[in-house]
């Protein structure tokens, strides 16, 4: 039989078990599991958030009609100054070809928005997609005028 020196295996290991690579490989492994952790957690934080959000608009369309309201009135706000005392109706422009006739909507895509404030007598014409405010024009919205 072959004698083994018990001694330099031992020297081996400790060498091996103190290799910095190792070591540095280790902390590395680490930290990218504790980031995939953090940034996994975070997403799923917002899909839940989302999907709470959509139960709640879901379940109360008027609520989910306020809620666009009020977003596109802060968005286009911070772009212009608007009434104050009003509140203004939002239209959502859904076919343009059939608006190109009408100059206030020449140049309008599909999903823009229109803010009418009546009693101001203006409207907000805005481009969520780009956050631009595209046209702002008087509207004149009156009883028609009698025919004889």
């Amino acid at each position: 039989m072959a004698k083994v020196n018990i001694s330099n295996l031992k020297l081996a290991a400790a060498k091996k078990a103190r290799d910095p690579k190792d070591l540095t490989i280790g902390i590395l492994t680490l930290a990218a599991i504790i980031a995939i952790g953090l940034i996994g957690g975070n997403y799923y934080n917002k899909y839940q958030d989302s999907q709470n959000e959509v139960k709640r608009l879901t379940a109360d369309p008027q609520e989910a009609a306020k809620a666009q309201l009020k977003d596109v009135v802060a968005k286009v706000g911070a772009l212009t100054e608007l009434p104050k005392d009003e509140t203004p109706t939002l239209a959502t422009v859904a076919d343009p070809d059939k608006l190109k006739d009408q100059p206030f909507f020449a140049n309008t895509q599909k999903g823009d928005q229109a803010l009418i404030y009546t009693q101001a007598k203006k409207a907000y014409l805005y481009r969520p997609s780009t956050n631009k405010l595209l046209e702002i024009a008087p509207i004149n919205i009156g009883a028609p005028a009698e025919r004889n």
